[in-house]
């Protein structure tokens, strides 16, 4: 099977490959989704940890390292995406990157727990046509509703373009949204920052 790869857009690390777990088992973030995220959070990245909930292939929390991210945690259930996650981790800093083989459904507040400071935390779940994951979107709001604000800094959801999330979600309130082809960005801060 040919092996696919995308590139760190800018930081410490641009340029340098990361491998991509087969569409099979993740879908990988397109590169313009990326860069606008990384272009409207900018310089807030810099010296904060990042949290990949739904890790794949880890092109999001390594792109973040890249920038200047101090930290970066990473979830990812399949065995063999996990396997590449590691191989990028290890490629570009082994020392600031952890990563989890598990369900992010299980694992997300007990890793959360032992992060002592807000991190920007990224949900990247599969899409919820996909076989088995129609109530995807809707396990992921109850996990945001769960999550206490003074753990984030900020929340992106990249999903699919046709669902909208909510305006409020627990603590948080949707800020922003953009739209990339078949994907789309929502991003929330919590609520008394914009009260």
């Amino acid at each position: 099977m040919k092996k696919i790869y995308t590139n760190i857009i800018a930081g410490k690390f641009k340029g340098k490959k990361l491998l991509l777990a087969p569409l099979s088992s993740t879908r990988s973030t397109k590169s313009i989704l990326k860069e606008s995220f990384f272009n409207t959070i900018q310089l807030n990245i810099v010296d904060t940890i990042f949290f990949e909930v739904f890790g794949g292939s880890g092109t999001m929390g390594l792109e973040a390292i890249s920038r200047g991210a101090k930290e970066a945690y990473f979830i990812e259930i399949d065995k063999n995406a996990f396997k590449i996650l590691n191989k990028n981790i290890n490629s570009i800093d082994s020392i600031r990157c952890k990563s989890f083989l598990g369900d992010s459904f299980e694992l997300y507040s007990l890793i959360l727990k032992n992060i002592d400071e807000p991190a920007s935390i990224y949900f990247d779940p599969p899409f919820d046509i996909r076989e088995n994951m129609q109530d995807i979107y809707k396990k992921t709001i109850s996990l945001i509703e769960n999550t206490p604000k003074e753990k984030v800094e900020l929340i992106a959801i990249e999903h699919i373009s046709n669902k909208e999330f909510p305006q409020k979600i627990g603590d948080f309130v949707k800020i922003k949204e953009k739209k990339f082809g078949k994907s789309k960005l929502s991003y929330y801060k919590s609520r008394s920052e914009n009260e």
